[in-house]
């Protein structure tokens, strides 16, 4: 299945597409009843941040059923079942979920699966690199619970992001899995409707009386290579070039589907590498594309290269303060970025600006998005725009590298109402604007800056949370480069300190012994 394609030849979520389901096959289900339930969280062990209920959105109802646009009404798929919205609850990344909340979500999944009544598929909708406290493999253990509500006759479809983990418990609990071929993510979406749409093809083209002629093989192949995102964005080689060959792969008699995951790179624990799963009923062909498409990941270990320039903080700014620097220059401070894991609350690289002699003498405005802090707000709210506050913000949650920032200076902005972040307040200290925010989030659009009142055309350097640019900052950014900054997701994983990852995983065993990277076929 291909993704319709916008002007800048990306999958245009606006108007998310699949083609036409084929014609309803004899025995085929003309209208089966499908369950939606799932967990979806990217959380770092390595952040001390612990995720609570306060992080997710939990979706029931009709309310779960309107999150998915190929589900509108009058759409094909939404026609071509009845759907059964169980419960999804979806996170901001972080840090591991606390254990408790974990049981009591994966435990109203299961009951709401036994009290469904007759289900004949499921659309299993998870992230893959949740990591739960006192847990080695989330998901593995919710797709255990979830198959043993379900049982043996329904057909599970599973859609994940290309940095989850594929563990092999996970993968014998589900029968149609994929991800994610796009980093960043601009085919989320086309990916969960990827997912129902094979699930839909199973259901309607095979014999109801027999269930297991509907599950395909899988092919899965556990590759050990462990990167981060920013060395993995399929906007370069050789990542560009390895998951372009995923679709023809896709397309081939016999294939179902192909992935292949990155793996989560802040998470301590044996399951997370990279993986590779061919889906489909021809096993010779299954096995072969994906110890195919496993060699070339493996084989191109050495060549994956950060996304953009990288540079330490002080290095970042000298070359943004160069004459000849174009503005906006954007950077990346990689070791908090909250989409991946980090706190948010990191205020090593705030400080370093505000304590930065240089900058101060430059004639250029910068604004640092953002540190979370309530009680910093609150007392920039009491204070109003254009009040002089001292206060001290962030490291409330991980001051592993530097304790709360003092910000000396003038309320440029209050804005409230925001449904993510709460109220914000924009901080002036000389020509250093920085953003703190009531709750955790991640700054990716346009309109997160200029809802504030700051335009980020009018700034000479913008640093945000972040690894690689999202599409508007992308496009928006003159310049740009990754600052490898510490926090929850450092980019220099060495540095970590993993002591629990499977053995001869590159690179943190960069002289180990060659893998087999033999599939292994899943059968149910």
């Amino acid at each position: 299945m291909t993704a319709q394609l916008n002007a800048t030849g990306l999958p245009d979520q606006s108007e998310v597409w699949c083609p036409p389901l084929a014609p309803l096959q004899d025995g085929g289900l003309p209208r089966p009843r499908i369950g939606i339930a799932g967990i979806s969280i990217e959380s770092s062990t390595f952040s001390p941040h612990i995720s609570g209920a306060e992080a997710f959105t939990v979706r029931r109802g009709e309310d779960l059923i309107g999150y998915y646009p190929f589900l509108d009404e009058g759409r094909e798929l939404r026609r071509a079942a009845e759907w059964v919205p169980l419960m999804h609850a979806r996170s901001l990344p972080g840090g591991a979920v606390d254990a408790d909340l974990y049981v009591a979500f994966r435990d109203e999944i299961v009951e709401r699966i036994r009290n469904a009544g007759h289900l004949d598929a499921l659309f299993f909708d998870i992230h893959g690199a949740m990591s739960v406290i006192g847990r080695q493999d989330a998901e593995g253990d919710l797709a255990r619970h979830v198959r043993e509500a379900l049982g043996d006759g329904v057909l599970v479809s599973t859609s994940m992001d290309l940095h989850g983990n594929v563990s092999w418990e996970l993968l014998e609990s589900v029968d149609l899995i994929t991800c994610y071929r796009m980093a960043p993510h601009e085919d989320e979406m086309n990916t969960k409707e990827r997912a129902v749409w094979n699930l839909l093809t199973r259901l309607r083209s095979m014999d109801g009386a027999d269930v297991q002629k509907r599950r395909p093989l899988k092919a899965w192949v556990p590759v050990p290579v462990l990167l981060p995102g920013e060395k993995t964005s399929t906007r370069i080689e050789p990542a560009k070039g390895i998951y372009d060959q995923v679709p023809p792969v896709a397309a081939l008699d016999g294939v179902v589907d192909a992935a292949i995951w990155v793996g989560y790179a802040w998470a301590d624990e044996p399951r997370c590498q990279a993986y590779v799963v061919v889906t489909g009923d021809d096993e010779a062909v299954i096995r072969r594309e994906a110890e195919r498409l496993a060699s070339l990941y493996w084989d191109a270990r050495d060549d994956f290269a950060f996304v953009a320039e990288t540079a330490t903080l002080a290095e970042g700014i000298e070359a943004a303060l160069a004459p000849d620097a174009p503005r906006p220059y954007f950077l990346s401070d990689t070791g908090d970025n909250p989409t991946a894991g980090g706190a948010g609350d990191v205020t090593w690289t705030l400080a370093q600006l505000i304590a930065s002699d240089t900058l101060a003498a430059a004639d250029v405005r910068l604004v640092h998005a953002s540190i979370f802090d309530a009680g910093a707000v609150a007392q920039a709210v009491a204070a109003g725009v254009g009040g002089s506050v001292d206060l001290e913000a962030g490291a409330r949650v991980d001051h592993n590298a530097h304790g709360p920032v003092r910000l000396q200076g003038t309320v440029y902005s209050i804005t409230e109402g925001d449904p993510t972040a709460g109220t914000q307040a924009v901080i002036q200290v000389g020509n250093v604007f920085a953003i703190v925010t009531e709750r955790r989030k991640p700054f990716h659009h346009i309109a997160d800056f200029t809802q504030l009142g700051l335009d980020p055309s009018e700034f000479g350097i913008i640093v945000v949370k972040i690894g690689y640019l999202e599409p508007e900052l992308f496009d928006a950014a003159a310049g740009w480069k990754l600052a490898l900054t510490p926090g929850g997701v450092d980019q220099d994983l060495l540095r970590l300190g993993h002591s629990h990852l499977s053995d001869g995983v590159f690179p943190f065993a960069a002289d180990g012994a060659a893998p087999s990277l033999t599939a292994r076929i899943h059968r149910r």
